[in-house]
């Protein structure tokens, strides 16, 4: 006659096997949250129907609540933003650009909104033109929305300057871009705390200072509608 099979022993800790279960599944939900922390909505889109898989979520359901409560939303200077404010720059400043040379481009910098001297100041002066004014008051206008600093950035050709007020071009670019910035804060559109000034002087040209054209290229304002948000 067979004997009966010992009974099995319980012990205390097979309480852990679950709980290293649970541990394991929170360690692995949790990587693959943070994984898509950068809100990107091609990486978000499989891990949102994972979940949904996972927690038996109906097809259809919103599970962007639940996400948000987990992952802290995240600054990133979106591509559309810059690129309807593009858009609305060239249909504003679309007279300025055919008949005052202003240029608007992107580079390594942002969108770059340049103002040649001859449409902002006089020669040697830091005095805005009423048409600059109204020019830049119309860029600011268009950037408030969107957030991102903006820094303004005197050049100048290579041509010497000495005056009673200015010693160097240096003096007279970081002048210049300083008073667009102050009147930038005297119109309000855009808060204080987004502008900066840089003055560069002949350092940082365009092109080549080897024709009277060129150097009138030099010779120029940069609002400079950075990529890196303030």
């Amino acid at each position: 006659m067979k004997k009966p099979a010992p009974p099995m022993r319980h012990g205390h800790d097979r309480w852990l096997l679950s709980y290293a279960d649970l541990v394991t599944l929170l360690l692995a939900l949790f990587t693959t949250l943070y994984a898509a922390s950068s809100i990107d909505a091609a990486k978000l889109a499989p891990i949102a129907f994972s979940l949904r898989e996972a927690f038996d979520v109906k097809p259809g359901a919103d599970v962007r609540p639940v996400l948000t409560e987990i992952v802290p939303p995240v600054a990133v200077v979106a591509e559309a933003p810059r690129e309807a404010l593009q858009l609305r720059l060239a249909r504003e400043l679309a007279e300025a650009v055919r008949v005052d040379g202003v240029e608007i481009q992107r580079d390594g910098r942002g969108l770059v909104v340049s103002l040649p001297e001859k449409a902002a100041f006089g020669v040697a002066s830091t005095d805005l033109s009423a048409d600059a004014r109204a020019m830049i008051r119309r860029i600011a206008d268009a950037a408030a929305p969107v957030g991102n600093a903006i820094r303004i950035e005197g050049h100048t050709d290579d041509v010497p300057i000495s005056t009673p007020r200015f010693a160097s071009n240096l003096e007279l670019s970081t002048a210049r871009a300083s008073a667009v910035v102050a009147y930038l804060v005297e119109a309000g559109s855009v808060p204080a705390s987004r502008l900066s000034a840089a003055g560069y002087g002949e350092f940082h040209p365009r092109v080549a200072n080897d024709t009277p054209e060129h150097r009138a290229r030099n010779r120029r304002i940069d609002i400079v509608i950075l990529d890196a948000l303030r």
